[in-house]
């Protein structure tokens, strides 16, 4: 007989979505539970994401939690240190550390359906769980595209999340492989250290001015002296987003004007047409992410820099060939080109209830209920699941609303009491993501014309949410026990609901309690 940990909720994850998870479930007096964590440290895509210049691009009072509000934020949008800071404060704030298992990587989780809970295997060891929350974020593991000989390229090749601070750029000849919105801040941090850098360009984004500043002394004096401004300030951020969702969801003609102070702040820093050509997307704005930046367009007017209009192709030693024939002679490749997000890699390492892996049963794309839960995968939901991200907001506001759910969740397993999951119906996810699909023809996502990393490989739109953050949110509210099938261990009665005290017994210092194997 050997001992290993059980708990009451293993949390996979430690960004916001994992810490987010941690503290609510802290404040809806659960102290059992593990935030399993691959890194060494908290702090998920921000502690990933260390590339020069990078920050975030929705303002700071709006991506920060409600329950734990910044009032000494130094800039109105945020760079990399800064919020990775934030995340670490929260942490300390809300006594998280006890809870946190550093270096343990998923390797596998296994629901056991007899006695209803999830077998965790990690790199450091084995506990189960009654809950499982996911919450290892869209933006965690980075994709590279096979380009053919890149395996004989001689130089540095590094992605932008997984950035090489050992290796010194400067005097170097430099590929920047794609423009999204890590790429546009790396471009101008590092050309003018850089001996000569080409960009490689599939497709142009469209950038609009970048209105950040230095928030003053003052500001923030007033912010910590009377915290209602800075929900005030918080407030008028989220409402002016809010107002702008019906022209992305509804009339994308709309944002013809939008385009146009787009076209605009082009002209402004790009005066050379033929470079401004290449420049020009020929797909309606909103259709990729709107992308922010002072500093990208001027960077591309530089002598050093030169912008392939055309993908990258092949690699023959330290020749970088583009699909046009171009070709550029490089010392280091750095790969802008996003991450795994419509094929997560964490849903190869779930196994439900059937066998088969939640990768298997999202072959034909992901499908969740009101984008937490899975059929076939009691007692397992994700935070920033499916169809839950947005085009123009702060994903916190997404995140607290799953956690509202989350808390509910765990709620009425309470009220079941005793040894009890709740499996989404397959009729019940079907539903929700047949409206949602609906909703998603007439946007600007699915009608611009572009093609995007919200689309999977079947050109289906699983990513964004089509409303309104409001409409998540009351949709998130409750959790609807007519869309879960209520499972019980065999040969289990149904005995009173947990008590406030037995949420938290025999929780210990480390949240978790120890229980031998096959008890």
């Amino acid at each position: 007989m050997t001992e290993h940990e059980h708990v009451r909720v293993a949390v996979i994850g430690s960004g916001f979505g994992g810490l987010g998870a941690a503290v609510r479930l802290r404040r809806e007096g659960i102290t059992d539970f593990v935030v399993l964590e691959r890194a060494g440290s908290v702090g998920g895509t921000w502690r990933d994401n260390s590339y020069p210049g990078c920050a975030c691009d929705v303002p700071s009072h709006l991506y920060s939690f409600s329950f734990a509000p910044h009032p000494d934020w130094p800039r109105t949008f945020s760079g990399q240190e800064h919020i990775r800071a934030y995340l670490e404060h929260v942490t300390d704030v809300f006594g998280l550390r006890p809870h946190l298992r550093f270096d343990s990587e998923v390797k596998m989780m296994t629901w056991d359906q007899e006695k209803l809970r999830w077998g965790i295997e990690t790199s450091r060891g084995f506990l189960t769980a009654d809950v499982v929350v996911s919450a290892t974020g869209p933006l965690s593991d980075p994709k590279i595209p096979d380009i053919p000989g890149i395996d004989s390229f001689p130089g540095k090749v590094f992605h932008s999340a997984r950035w090489d601070h050992d290796y010194d750029l400067r005097g170097k000849r430099v590929a920047m492989i794609g423009t999204g919105a890590s790429a546009i801040q790396i471009v101008p941090a590092i050309q003018p250290d850089v001996s000569r850098l080409t960009l490689f360009q599939r497709t142009p984004p469209w950038v609009m001015p970048r209105v950040d500043r230095a928030i003053t002394g003052a500001e923030r004096w007033l912010h910590k002296q009377l915290p209602f401004t800075t929900q005030a300030r918080r407030g008028l951020l989220w409402g002016i987003r809010e107002l702008q969702v019906q022209a992305f969801t509804k009339r994308p003609d709309e944002l013809g004007l939008v385009e146009r102070l787009a076209r605009r702040n082009m002209a402004r820093a790009v005066h050379d047409p033929a470079l401004r050509a290449k420049l020009t997307p020929d797909y309606r704005i909103g259709c990729k992410r709107i992308l922010l930046s002072n500093t990208y367009y001027p960077a591309l007017t530089r002598a050093n820099v030169d912008v392939v209009a055309s993908g990258l192709a092949k690699i023959d030693g330290s020749t970088l060939v583009a699909a046009d024939g171009s070709t550029a002679e490089v010392d280091a490749i750095i790969f802008g080109t996003g991450f795994h997000v419509t094929d997560m890699p964490i849903a190869d390492r779930v196994v439900g209830t059937e066998g088969r892996t939640l990768a298997e049963v999202w072959r034909d794309g992901m499908k969740s209920l009101r984008g937490a839960t899975a059929a076939g995968f009691p007692n397992w939901m994700t935070i920033i699941g499916p169809n839950t991200g947005l085009g123009n907001s702060s994903m916190i506001l997404m995140i607290e609303s799953q956690l509202n759910y989350m808390a509910d969740y765990v709620r009425q397993l309470d009220v079941l009491g005793g040894r009890a999951a709740l499996d989404a119906r397959p009729a019940a996810v079907e539903g929700w993501n047949d409206k949602v699909q609906e909703r998603m023809l007439r946007t600007v996502w699915n009608t611009g014309g572009c093609t995007s990393w919200y689309l999977d490989a079947n050109g289906r739109n699983t990513t964004i949410w089509p409303g309104t953050t409001t409409e998540f949110r009351s949709a998130t509210r409750r959790v609807d026990l007519g869309e879960y099938e209520v499972l019980r261990a065999p040969g289990s009665s149904t005995p009173g609901p947990r008590t406030p005290e037995s949420r938290t017994k025999n929780s210990g210092t480390k949240g978790a309690k120890k229980v031998e194997a096959g008890a």
